[in-house]
Parts: structure tokens; C-alpha cells; sequence
């Protein structure tokens, strides 16, 4: 999948430096999970263990390419979640410091909501958003979603931003 300015991927092992040095970047993983970033034996194994064996059905995190450059900046996809019991289809970002604030973040979260509703056949798509990040909030609200609810998720808070299908075939009108 390609936007203008982006192309996505499946990671491979031979991505594995990419990837950790986006783990072990403190100012990226902040707002994931517990916030604490992995050492490179850690995110090898989580690319390993996580990443590579959950492409199936069109979805997963796929490496983010800028394509001026032709350079690894992030990743995004569609990842299934389980939120208080419920399996939830997650559209997840997230870029190196360096390509914050140009828009990035939009455009991948657009292309995956327009991919998961047009060509997964998805009814509703959220994104699990840590209350402290008001970048990822202004993302989910660009890309159609609205605030939900705040739940526990894994170890931290986090605000539920969704969308339904309906919804996204209003905006597209």
C-alpha cells in the first residue's frame, strides 16, 4: 500500500536495527505500553515473536517507508486488540521523532482506515490513544474518529478514539 508520500511493507528480520532503534527511542515509546523502551535483544525478539508471525487476513504492523528519501521512518497498520474483553481492530502509527508534526501520522492513519473499511471489509476501527498524547488525539480526530471511552489497557489508561463504517461512508459523500 502507497500513499503520496508513503509506502508500507511487511517487516522482515533484515529490518530488526530499524526496529529496535525505534523501541529503544525513548521519545517514541512514551506513550506505548508502560512507556519503557526494549534493548535490541528484546525488540529482535518482539519482531520475531510479535510483528512477523501476525500477517494474516491483510493485517498487522507494516514498516513505514517515506518514500522521498526511500527511508524507514515508522510503522502503522490495523492490530487486533482485545479491550475489555472485546477483540477491537486498532489503527496504529508511530514515527521517528525527526518525522513528527509533517503530517505523516494523517496520512498513514487515513490510508489504514480507508484500507480496513474498503478493502477488509472492517464495520468499525479504533485507536487506543494514551491520555497525555494530544498529538495522537488530533491524528484520530483528523482521521473521523471520536472519543469513546477511557479504559484500562495493559499496564496504563488509554482513550478509546472510533469510527464505524457508517460513519466513514458519511465523510466519504
Amino acid at each position: 500500500m502507497e500513499t503520496d508520500r508513503l509506502f508500507f511493507r511487511k517487516y522482515t528480520m533484515e529490518d530488526v536495527d530499524f526496529y529496535a532503534s525505534l523501541w529503544g527511542n525513548s521519545e517514541v515509546v512514551r506513550y506505548i505500553g508502560a512507556g519503557i523502551p526494549k534493548t535490541p535483544p528484546e525488540a529482535k525478539a518482539h519482531l520475531q515473536e510479535r510483528v512477523l508471525p501476525r500477517y494474516k487476513n491483510g493485517v498487522g504492523l507494516f514498516a513505514m517507508v517515506y518514500k522521498p528519501e526511500n527511508k524507514l521512518i515508522g510503522h502503522a497498520g490495523i492490530i487486533p486488540q482485545e479491550v475489555e474483553g472485546d477483540i477491537e481492530m486498532e489503527i496504529g502509527y508511530w514515527l521517528m521523532p525527526e518525522y513528527w508534526g509533517k503530517g505523516l501520522a494523517k496520512e498513514a492513519a487515513m490510508a489504514f482506515r480507508d484500507y480496513g473499511f474498503n478493502e477488509l471489509g472492517l464495520d468499525r476501527m479504533i485507536s487506543l490513544i494514551n491520555p497525555n498524547n494530544p498529538a495522537s488525539i488530533f491524528v484520530a480526530r483528523k482521521n473521523g474518529m471520536r472519543y469513546e471511552r477511557t479504559v484500562h489497557f495493559l499496564t496504563s489508561t488509554a482513550l478509546v478514539y472510533a469510527i464505524q463504517k457508517e460513519e466513514f461512508l458519511e465523510m466519504k459523500q
